[in-house]
This record gives C-alpha cells, structure tokens and sequence, in this order.
C-alpha cells in the first residue's frame, strides 16, 4: 500500500469529499477549533456590529466565535452539508445575527466593499487557485478592513498527522502517507514568507503574520482516529484502503503512541499555526 498520487478535482469533486465528512467534522473537529477563531478574530479586531464574512466555513468554527462576539456573520461554503450543520449549530446557540449560504469562495456572490472582516479558518488554505479566493476575500472587505486567514505549518511538524501516518506504516510497512513534493494544497502556505506574499499579493498592507502552537487533547487512539479521518478529506483517504483488521491494529498503534505522550491519561498534540492579517 502507498500514497495516491495527487488529482485534478473539480468543485463537484470538492464539494462531495467535504460533505462525505461533514458530520464527522462538525461532531469533532469543529468543537476543537472555535478557541482558535476566537484568538483570530481578536487579532483582527473584529468588534461588535461589524459585518464578517466567512469563506470555507465547516461547521462554524470562525463564524460561530463571530457572532458570540456581536457581529453581523455571514458564512459560506461549498459543502450544503457543512452549511446545514452550521445553521443547526447557530439555532441551538440563538446566534441571530449568523446566515449561512452554499457559496464557491473562487467566486463570491457578493458586492464589493461590503464586509468590516473577512477570513477563512483551514479553509482557503486547501483552495486549488487560493490567489483568486484571497483576491475575492479582499474584494468584499471594505477599504480599510482586515482579512484574516488560519493556516497550518509545515506538515512535518503536525503531531497529528505525523503520529497517524506512523502508525499505519506500523501496520502496513509499504504505505508512504502523502505527497510531499509538492506538498498537498492544504500546505501550500505553510511557510510563513509565502503566506505573507500570498496576502500582498492580493492587494493587501499592514500584513502581520504570527505563528502560534495548537495544542490538541486526546485520550484514545480511537479518539484520533475519527478526529483525523473526518477532520480533511485527506484523513479519509489515508484509511480507504485499510482492511478492518489493519484499521483496528491502527487504532491500536495509535493508543500505544498516546500512551507514551500521556500525563494522566491525557496525551497534547501540538502544531504550528499561522495567522494572517491584511489591510485592505
């Protein structure tokens, strides 16, 4: 067993894979990441009353911290199955302020200067022509407003995703997990300097981009398991080609590698983070 080579997706593509997911995503990933939106938006200076828009949303984890902070929120993604779980999740909160749309983020369906902030959380980090979505983000923020984007580091030094392919090559000795050369999309701005020029060249100033630590609590390898498997599509197809007898042994190895990291019964995965902020 090794590693699928990369493919050409269209939205279709896109949109299926996330919706595959997107119950698993909103149950929990979502929940580990709304600490994240909040510190984002603090760091924008998003304040109450303004408009935010939101691209590649998921489940809420960037629009659901906006609109406990008072703003105006509207969220979009791709996937009507992300945005359904995210409606459910501002229902059950009474966030009035939040709409949510099925939107592709390449293409706004809005008008220009129309948003105080404009961000994406792990989202438009994984966009096939990410320069096109930023310069959309920047389209509908008003002269004077801020875009923010949340991104992961290098892949290499993401301890969910390093300890998860180590325990499969564990299992299945042959599986050479992904791509690295390229790296896929959703590490395309890994590097902080190419995150930086990303953001320029969408027109933006005032850039900032700070690198921060995620620390993510697990207590089981079954835990992992259905965080990583439903946190990206990449997750899944990591796993596809498992028999149940390997995916079990997985879960195993995984146990055994939190074990070793865990301080009552606890075990902290870290990873590197950046975030990005731009003037318009």
């Amino acid at each position: 067993m090794t590693s699928a080579p990369e493919q050409t997706v269209t939205a279709t593509d896109t949109e299926n894979a996330w919706s595959a997911i997107a119950t698993g995503y909103d149950e929990f990933v979502t929940p580990t990441h709304m600490w994240l939106g909040n510190e984002a938006l603090h760091r924008a200076g998003l304040e109450q009353g303004a408009r935010f828009l939101d691209v590649a949303s998921g489940s809420g984890a960037l629009s659901i911290p906006a609109a406990r902070l008072g703003a105006e929120v509207l969220a979009t993604d791709l996937s009507p199955v992300m945005v359904e779980r995210l409606a459910a999740r501002a229902e059950a909160e009474g966030l009035s302020t939040l709409e949510s749309r099925v939107m592709d983020g390449h293409a706004l369906e809005l008008e220009d200067d129309s948003f105080d902030v404009a961000g994406s959380q792990f989202g438009v980090m994984l966009f096939p022509d990410m320069a096109r979505a930023l310069g959309e983000l920047a389209r509908v923020t008003k002269p004077g407003g801020r875009v923010v984007l949340v991104v992961y580091g290098p892949p290499t030094q993401i301890d969910f995703l390093t300890l998860f392919i180590g325990a499969i090559q564990s299992v299945v000795p042959g599986f050479s997990g992904i791509p690295m050369d390229p790296p896929p999309l959703e590490f395309q701005a890994a590097d902080p300097t190419i995150l930086r020029e990303r953001l320029a060249d969408a027109g933006l100033t005032e850039i900032d981009v700070a690198t921060i630590t995620e620390s993510l609590e697990f207590e089981s390898g079954t835990q992992l398991w259905n965080w990583v498997t439903n946190s990206n599509p990449i997750g899944a197809r990591l796993v596809a080609d498992l028999t149940a007898e390997q995916a079990a042994a997985v879960r195993d190895a995984l146990d055994d590698g939190l074990r070793a990291r865990a301080r009552e019964g606890v075990a902290v995965l870290t990873n590197p983070l950046h975030i990005g902020i731009g003037r318009a």
